[in-house]
């Protein structure tokens, strides 16, 4: 499972996300800020889980997760520190429960498909 280190808090590993451009599908931003803040091109599996909600400062943010399954991998055009992860290794180091659960659902996810 892929990390990227939080912009506003480089301490902490998160998934790649962003803002949906006007006129892009939830599908393509995530596929663009995938490339964006980690150098991944990849290509859409589907998507995770629940949208998450949190507060972002002052800013309450809802994000819709999706797997991508990596085809090309180069440095984040952001200068973004990024880490691989087995999924158990990846529970331990993101900081948010919702996090955790979406780690989770993908485990079962990806059982399904491998199977």
């Amino acid at each position: 499972m892929l990390l990227v280190r939080a912009k506003k808090d480089p301490t902490v590993w998160i998934f790649p996300k962003g803002h949906i451009e006007p006129g892009e599908t939830p599908e393509a931003a995530a596929l663009r800020e995938t490339r964006e803040e980690a150098g991944i091109e990849g290509e859409l599996v589907g998507p995770i889980g629940a949208p998450l909600e949190f507060q972002s400062g002052r800013e309450a943010v809802r994000v819709r997760y999706f797997l991508i399954r990596a085809t090309e991998e180069a440095e984040s055009s952001e200068g973004r520190a990024k880490k691989w992860y087995e999924i158990d290794d990846a529970v331990r180091h993101v900081t948010f429960d919702g996090a955790r659960q979406l780690l989770r659902e993908a485990r079962s996810a990806l059982d399904g498909i491998q199977t």
